[in-house]
Formats: structure tokens, C-alpha cells, sequence
């Protein structure tokens, strides 16, 4: 659902994307169709898991795939038979699928050397994509896969399970005033990734290593940005779609409200504003950033009723007029949640437990306030935070 909300800037409520594999809706606008520019070379690369997986769509003149799993979500009509550029650059390194006319699975991927993991394929086709069009106008994306499941990779042995501190919240017990669906998301994710100190320690170190993929690849595409003397007339933006939870709580992956879950990079290098180092010490939504790209390209009309705002005053050092943040969860128990400037952030849900959390004293979210008497003030106020949100942007669901 977020990897829509960072494409159209559009919350799920609004695309119906509220979970994983629902297409996103041929008329609903990406970011390259709202600058609506033939000017521009536009390519999307990797992973974009919104539907006709293989298939170039959305406006984008290149297309380059990666993902074979999900031709069981494919439109009615596409060929089933087809493959991902990926696949094929496999073949044509002599890589046969387990089966005649099959796949290449996510594991086998993940076993092979280095350089024909996903990473270094999108780092070379995007580094070919920018030599071609070094001179005209581009938007290029580019989404790794990694880090995810399997969790392996070529850099397993990178770093050292001894030395990896586990996360300060690893042994918080989950109370019974917390979410009965992640009390039992520990229980689940206990059988599939164990439940010793050792066994979280070598995930965390394989995850590091998936991590060490990715950032190589970035390095050496923003250093093909420098060579072709790029860099100081191009955008970057390096984000992601959801965080993990990598042990905190002894969980992992995602589907949680908790802060490793949903608090993600996004850092930006922007080159007409200088190349001072800023950080934003508030929170920030990245329903934010389409609103904030059209801003920064001149097109800030193309932003039209999108429900985001701009975060440029805020970069230039001045204030936004939403400085709260909000998050929603779409599957069962829907969840919508809200982080205040001063740090409180308050989770409901009519299909689950509520939480609370202090996060100036307790970062670690171990300590649920919800049902402690102590914050009626601080609940009421959030909210009718929450209650202004979900009618300014058309969402239904009942929370409270």
C-alpha cells in the first residue's frame, strides 16, 4: 500500500490499495504522469508490486522487471508465460529454472555471487539508462528488493553475529493490554526465525549484509551521476516503503505500529538548495514527498487536492501547517495512528487493543499508557486529531 502512497501521493483509503497485490488503478495518476512532461525520459526499475508486475504501465517509456512471483495477480488477458528482465538476464548467463518453463525463485537469486544478485542488475541497468539519456530531462526509479526475505545473500559472513547488539526492546514482554495480533506475530515469528539471542543475532547480521548490498549499488550510482557530470543538477531521494522490526519486541518484519516498523529513511539531496547537511527534528509523513518533488520541479500546481502538503518551507527552515503525523494499517485489525510533535503517538483500533506510547521517555515503545487512567487528556486530544484526519481525507474506517 505505502509503495502507492509514495507513487501518487494518495493515501490507500483513497487508491483502495489497502493491502499487498491490488493493482493500482490505471487512471490513478504516478508522480511522472502528474508532471505529464514528454520532455522527460521516465523508467521505473525493480520491484513495483502494484499490479501486472512485468508489465510496463503507468506512462513509464522503460520498464525494467524483476519480480516473477506474482503473475497469479496478473490482469485478465496478460500472457502468463512471460518473464521478468531479470529472468532473462539470467538465461542469458545460462541460468535454467528448477523447472522446464518456470521461475527463478527468491532463493536462488539470493544464492548467487554478487554481481547477478538484484542489486548489482538494477545498478547496471540503471547506470546504463543515465548514460543514454545524460543529456535530456529524466525520472528514473529504481526499487531493490533487498532487504527481504529470505533474508541471505551473497555478504552473509560481512559482519560478525558476536558483535551485533540486539535491539534494547529484544526481551520486552508483550503485556496483555498490547495488540492480541502481535502477541501471536511474536509466536509465528518465533517458528520461523527461532527464539535465541544466537538465531536473532545471525538474522540481524545476514539483514546488515542485504543493507551492505543495496548501499553498494547506490554508491556507485551516484558516483555514475558524478562521472557523467549529473549530480549537481539532479534530485536525489532515497527511501523506503516500510521498515523491520528485526528483533525489537522479538519480532520481525513488518505489520506492526511499532517504530521500527513504520519509522523510515528518506533523505534527499537537492543540489539548487545547497549542499549544507539539514536534518528535520519533527516528524514528517512521506505522504509528503510527491507534494514536495512538485514543488521542488516547479510544477506545485500538478499537486491539485492531493492530501499531502509541501515540506519545502520546512526545509527552508519554516513551518508546514501539518505538523502531525498519521499512519494507517488496512488489513484486519485496521489500525490508524497518529505521532504529535511532542512525541506522544496513540494507535487505534475497534478490532484490537489501543496503544500509547511516549516516546520522548520511552523510544522503545515497551510501556502501552492507553489503559493506565494517567492520559485521558493526551488520548482526546489525539484523537479528535485522528477523527479531523480521517474526515479531511474521506476514510471510513471506524477506529474508536
Amino acid at each position: 500500500p505505502n509503495r502507492a502512497a509514495v507513487m501518487t501521493g494518495l493515501w490507500p483509503h483513497n487508491t483502495g490499495l489497502v493491502k499487498n497485490n491490488i493493482p493500482l488503478p490505471g487512471e490513478t495518476r504516478c508522480f511522472n504522469e502528474l508532471i505529464d512532461d514528454p520532455d522527460y525520459r521516465t523508467a521505473y526499475m525493480g520491484k513495483w508490486h502494484l499490479g501486472d508486475e512485468i508489465f510496463a504501465q503507468h506512462g513509464f517509456e522503460e520498464w525494467v522487471s524483476m519480480e516473477d512471483g506474482y503473475s497469479p495477480y496478473y490482469a485478465k488477458g496478460r500472457d502468463q508465460g512471460a518473464r521478468s528482465s531479470y529472468h532473462h538476464y539470467l538465461v542469458g548467463l545460462g541460468k535454467k529454472p528448477a523447472k522446464q518453463g518456470g521461475k527463478f525463485s527468491r532463493g536462488y537469486a539470493a544464492s548467487l555471487p554478487l554481481e547477478q544478485c538484484k542489486p548489482k542488475f538494477l545498478e547496471r541497468s540503471a547506470c546504463d539508462f543515465l548514460r543514454r539519456h545524460r543529456d535530456e530531462p529524466f525520472m528514473l526509479y529504481i526499487n531493490f528488493l533487498e532487504p527481504h526475505m529470505p533474508f541471505t545473500g551473497p555478504l552473509d559472513d560481512m559482519y560478525d553475529p558476536e558483535e551485533i547488539d540486539l535491539p534494547p526492546n529484544f526481551n520486552d514482554p508483550l503485556e496483555d493490554n498490547e495488540p492480541e495480533s502481535y502477541r501471536k506475530k511474536v509466536l509465528s515469528d518465533a517458528r520461523k526465525y527461532g527464539t535465541t539471542e544466537k538465531d536473532f543475532r545471525e538474522l540481524i547480521a545476514r539483514y546488515w549484509g542485504l543493507n551492505s548490498q543495496v548501499d553498494l549499488s547506490v554508491g556507485a550510482i551516484l558516483e555514475t551521476l558524478d562521472r557523467l557530470g549529473l549530480a549537481d543538477n539532479t534530485i536525489v531521494v532515497y527511501t523506503s516503503d516500510h521498515g523491520d522490526m528485526m528483533g525489537a519486541h522479538r519480532m520481525v518484519a513488518k505489520g506492526v505500529m511499532y517504530e521500527e516498523a513504520v519509522r523510515i529513511p528518506w533523505l534527499m539531496r537537492v543540489p539548487a538548495m545547497g549542499r549544507r547537511p539539514r536534518v528535520i527534528e519533527q516528524p514528517v509523513s512521506q505522504i509528503d514527498l510527491v507534494p514536495t518533488l512538485l514543488e521542488l520541479m516547479g510544477r506545485s500546481e500538478a499537486a491539485g487536492n492531493l492530501p499531502g502538503q509541501s515540506l519545502v518551507p520546512l526545509i527552508k527552515g519554516r513551518k508546514v501547517a501539518e505538523d502531525h503525523v498519521f499512519i494507517e494499517w488496512g488489513i484486519e485489525p485496521r489500525v490508524r495512528a497518529v505521532v504529535s510533535p511532542d512525541r506522544w503517538k496513540l494507535c487505534l483500533s475497534k478490532e484490537d487493543r489501543c496503544q500509547l506510547f511516549n516516546l520522548r521517555d520511552d523510544p522503545y515503545e515497551m510501556t502501552n499508557l492507553y489503559d493506565s487512567g494517567k492520559h485521558d487528556a493526551v488520548i482526546a486530544r489525539l484523537t479528535e486529531k485522528i477523527r479531523i484526519w480521517q474526515k479531511k481525507t474521506n476514510d471510513k474506517v471506524e477506529v474508536i
